[in-house]
């Protein structure tokens, strides 16, 4: 076994992240709704031993810095590569609830209920993801906060550009006090369902194309890991400084196509009506 050298895992852990700092420039990150504090450090917690694992027992087969500290990238990243699958069926969900919650507010209504009534009357017929948002609502309007103000702050835990439209809609009759609010909420229904459907095709076309990246990716690393195993005089190249710059390089490139497929793949949420509602 080749001893390790210090400086050799000194250097791979800089270019690892500066090519993990390079990719991040070059996509970003995109902002996601606020989650407890307590799932966020246990899912941290989660994927830092899982990660300490991985790194340990490819420094151990390997001997390659470069390798191990990408291996750790790789298990922070690894849901990312599904492209926002999950994120993309938890809003076709909430969609699909937000559609069901407008309809049974448009029959509350219809039947002489004003806003103030109707609101907390439509509860129970509604969605389990969408219940919490409206009990906070009902709880703000018996604080004696304004209903407009009140339908802001719901609009912005939600967090979604389709019930922000239904929200404004609700916001401006909640002003104007104006007749026709059970037609709108009728014809937001119904542009709901369509909605729905329209991302449902779409979602199914997006999934073959998750699916193909998920493979590449891990044909990749599995031809990798065999020719390190079985062949490693085919690889034995890459155990000097030299030959670990240069596997930086090569594992830059790939994590630069697999960031770019990803994005082919990625839920791209559109942009929200009610930004920052809440805080006027």
């Amino acid at each position: 076994m080749i001893p390790l050298d210090p400086l050799a895992l000194f250097a791979g852990a800089a270019v690892g992240g500066g090519v993990f700092l390079l990719v991040l420039s070059l996509y970003g990150l995109r902002p996601k709704p606020s989650q407890p504090e307590r799932h966020l450090v246990r899912m941290l917690t989660t994927r830092g031993a899982i990660a300490a694992v991985v790194a340990v027992v490819v420094l151990a087969v390997t001997r390659w810095p470069v390798v191990a500290v990408g291996s750790v990238l790789l298990v922070f990243a690894w849901r990312g590569l599904s492209g926002g699958a999950a994120e993309e069926r938890a809003a076709m969900r909430r969609l699909e609830g937000l559609a069901a919650w407008t309809e049974s507010l448009r029959d509350t209504i219809a039947g002489a209920a004003g806003l103030e009534q109707a609101i907390p009357s439509s509860i129970r017929a509604a969605a389990p993801m969408l219940r919490p948002h409206l009990r906070a609502m009902v709880d703000r309007l018996h604080t004696r906060m304004a209903l407009p103000d009140a339908l802001a702050l719901f609009a912005d835990e939600l967090d979604d550009p389709s019930a922000d439209l239904v929200v404004a809609a609700l916001i401006l009759n909640s002003k104007l006090r104006g007749p026709g609010l059970r037609d709108v909420l009728g014809a937001l229904a119904v542009s709901a369902r369509e909605e729905l459907d329209m991302r449902r095709r779409v979602e199914a076309e997006r999934r073959a194309t998750r699916r193909s990246v998920q493979i590449v990716v891990i044909t990749a690393l599995v031809f990798a890991g065999l020719l390190v195993v079985f062949n490693p005089s085919y690889v034995g190249e890459y155990t000097g400084l030299l030959g670990q710059a240069v596997l930086a390089v090569v594992a830059g490139l790939f994590g630069a196509g697999f960031a770019w497929m990803r994005r082919l793949a990625r839920f791209d949420k559109p942009t929200r009506l009610l930004v920052g509602g809440g805080n006027g």
